[in-house]
């Protein structure tokens, strides 16, 4: 048995002991949350969130990229979500590589470079600041006001709010 037959037997325990039902798919705190991967961030858990209440969009790093765009306007547009809450974390592997030097692995290793952004970084509070800014300047999303941006604390699992002052552009 591999690890995806165990988590689909846990599933079957799971769904077998919980009542069917249906929740709407709009999400009740019209809210939406992007963040890491990171399997150390339970998200429902850190913010109590239950089913339902919330979009979570994770990929590496937590980045604002034109994927996370593109989910951020149809969960927007179309499922009637209005607050943005980004998440990065302490001790993220994006801060361990640079674009350059994991575009090279890839590249060496494939024989072709990537076409997609690496987005790694140094400096946290700076990601988070950019991530901020990139969802408040997208023409595509409807509500840029309600955008905050956190840290989480992978050790303490405290959240700390990063301070972003837009000055246009």
């Amino acid at each position: 048995m591999d690890v995806i037959d165990e988590l689909v037997a846990n599933n079957r325990a799971f769904a077998a002991g919980l009542p069917a039902q249906h929740l709407d798919v709009r999400p009740r705190r019209r809210l939406v949350v992007v963040t890491c991967m990171d399997s150390r961030l339970d998200v429902f858990a850190a913010l109590g969130l239950h089913e339902g209440e919330a979009h979570i969009l994770r990929n590496a790093g937590g980045v604002i990229t034109d994927d996370v765009i593109r989910s951020l306007a149809v969960s927007q547009r179309r499922l009637g979500t209005s607050a943005v809450m980004l998440i990065h974390h302490t001790d993220c592997g994006m801060q361990s590589l640079t674009d350059d030097g994991f575009r090279a692995e890839l590249q060496e290793a494939t024989g072709v470079a990537p076409a997609f952004a690496i987005e790694s970084f140094t400096d946290l509070d700076a990601d988070v600041r950019q991530s901020v800014l990139r969802v408040r300047r997208s023409p595509f999303l409807l509500h840029r006001d309600l955008i905050r941006g956190f840290v989480y604390d992978v050790d303490t699992h405290a959240l700390r709010e990063v301070d972003v002052v837009d000055q246009g552009g």
